[in-house]
Formats: C-alpha cells, structure tokens, sequence
C-alpha cells in the first residue's frame, strides 16, 4: 500500500466546502467580537431626551444650558408642567426630566428605572454634578421604576433574546433535517405554518417564564404572549427566507443580523441614547430592539409607544413568508425546467 503524501490527506481530511465553512465562522466570531465590543465598551448619553419644568425664562435658560454641556449627552426641550412632563416620560417620548424650583434651591430629577437602570443612573449622576456646580441639591423620583425582580431591567431583554434565538434555531434545523435543496411551494407553507405554532408554544413559555413562574416583570400576560409569538415567527420566517435564497448560508446572514448586529443594538445592556450612532441607528430596524423595546413598554410604560416596533417585527414576518414562498416557487419552475432538458 503506498502511504499517502501529507498534502493528500490534508485535501482528503478538509474540503473545500469545509474550508468555506470554516471561514466563514471564525468570520462571524469575528464580527461578533467587533459588534458587541464596540457597541457596549465606552457607553456615553448622546441627545437623550430631557424634559425642563419651569417658569418660562427660567426653562429658556436651563434648555440653553444643557444644549452646550460637552459631547451634547442631552436633548432638552422645555415642559409645561411636571404632570406633562411624567406623562411624556411614560409615553416615552422623553427619558428624564429636571423640575426647577426657582424658589429653593431643591431641584427634583424625573427618570424611568424600566427603560434601563443604566441611563436613570447616567442621568442622575449628570444632573446632580450640574447642581453642585451651582450649589443646588437634587431629589430623584422613579415614576416607571423597574420591578424589584427585574434588579438590572435586563429580563425585556434577555426575554426577547431567548425567542429570537427559539426562531432561527427552529427553523434552521426544519431546513437542515430535509436539506436546503429540498423545498418547494407545499413544503414552504408546511414550514411557516409550523413556525406560527412554535411561536404561540414558544410565546406561551416564554411569558409564564418571566410572569408567572419567576415574576420577573410586570405587565399583561396575554401581551407578552403576542409578542412572543410575534418575535419567534418573524426571526423563523425570515430565517426560512434567507435559507430559500442562500441555502444553508443563509444561517449565517440571520445570526449576523439578529445575534452580532441585533443584540448589542438591542437597547439591552445599555439604551438607546447610550449605544454609539451606528448601533442606535440599527437597533430599532431589528428584531431584538423592535421586541426589547415593546417588552419594556408592555412591563413598564403601559404599552404605550408600541406602534412602530410592532410593525417592525410584522414587517419581518410578512418579507419572510413572501421571500419563502417566491423562492420555493423558483426552485420548482428551475428544477421542472431542468428535468426534460436531463432526460433528452
């Protein structure tokens, strides 16, 4: 028997097919190290919205003030009253408030624990440095505090991460067991169909988890459970649509942009304002931070500012069953077309 030169078994042991795959994950670790480092290593408040509540010269004079703080962390805007302003707060419109009293030298700060512990506590420490400086004292009132077995306001977040990922996993593995080569119209809706039911299962545990269960956040279960099957359909669905069109590489585009763009942009570890320019720019536009921001909402600010986020997420669903269900039908008519051009 000849023994086998090295390079033979190296080409024989690691494919070419292999060394793709292999590229492409320790790209993808890659990228994820970029992202998630990149995102959440230097927080700083950028334009956060800020309510001032005073007389009309006083409020003038306090807005222009915070407009020239360095680094611009705030986007002030003056408030009629302190009503108006906790109002805003919980539609969340705005993230925090300073109500002066021009006539003591006790100033009171409005902020939201729900919407990110984080960005309470940045606010709190920036208003009371500037207070200081002018030899004023500050109170702080939670008016959407985070519940006490929500320590951190992290559980909308981790919530929504879990059935992201319950959604791409199910339907990765549906295109696995048949092959990604194995599809066509029938079994395309047979697939959908079969994530709507993995979403209503996995929405139902979901919610008894960190209702029920653990009481981790307040809020309506029946709200939660939407959602939770809203997010797993429309991750599994656009899953299913990036595979019809890629093939199983189409794994790897969904993990790019639900796990290594999608969750650091969440608004997660740290808010919105808190995230630099290019992931707050994305975060809303993906599923984690379309479905951590109604979460928050659903648990903290009574559902109010959902709107948008929930057509996010059924956007996704919908370009998902209309890509799956386009692509099934082009691999049909490509293969129906190939069969007679083989046989002659």
């Amino acid at each position: 028997m000849t023994q086998r030169t090295l390079l033979a078994e190296v080409k024989d042991a690691v494919t070419p097919r292999a060394t793709l795959l292999v590229i492409g994950v320790v790209a993808l670790a890659l990228l994820f190290i970029a992202s998630y480092v990149g995102a959440l290593h230097d927080p700083k408040p950028k334009d956060v919205p800020f309510g001032v509540v005073a007389p009309p010269a006083a409020a003038q004079q306090a807005v222009a003030r915070l407009e020239k703080l360095p680094g611009d962390p705030l986007d002030p805007r003056a408030v009629t009253d302190a009503a108006t302003a906790r109002n805003q707060i919980l539609n969340r419109d705005i993230d925090g408030a300073l109500i002066i009293d021009p006539s003591g030298t006790t100033d009171t700060l409005l902020v939201a624990t729900g919407g990110g512990r984080v960005l309470a506590t940045t606010l709190t420490t920036l208003i009371t440095t500037l207070d200081k400086s002018e030899r004023r004292t500050l109170r702080t009132l939670d008016v959407a505090p985070a519940d006490t077995q929500d320590a951190n306001g992290l559980s909308s977040f981790y919530v929504t991460v879990g059935w992201c990922v319950g959604g791409y996993l199910c339907a990765s593995i549906m295109t696995i067991s048949a092959g990604s080569g194995h599809n066509n119209p029938r079994r395309a809706v047979i697939r959908l169909t079969a994530m709507a039911a993995v979403g209503i299962a996995g929405g139902l545990g979901g919610a008894l988890i960190v209702g029920p269960i653990l009481g981790a956040l307040p809020g309506s279960f029946m709200s939660f459970w939407g959602l939770g099957a809203l997010i797993i359909f429309a991750v599994g669905a656009a899953t299913l649509a990036f595979q019809g069109v890629f093939g199983l590489a189409g794994i790897g585009l969904v993990i790019l942009l639900v796990v290594i763009l999608g969750n650091p942009s969440a608004g997660g570890a740290l808010p919105p304002p808190l995230l630099p320019p290019f992931w707050r720019a994305i975060g809303p536009a993906l599923p984690p931070g379309a479905g951590t921001w109604v979460a928050r909402s659903i648990a903290y600010f009574k559902g109010n500012a959902t709107t948008g986020p929930l057509l996010v997420l059924s956007a996704w669903a919908a370009a998902g069953i209309a890509v799956t269900l386009a692509a099934a039908v082009l691999r049909e008519r490509h293969t129906e077309a190939r069969q007679p051009a083989e046989a002659s």
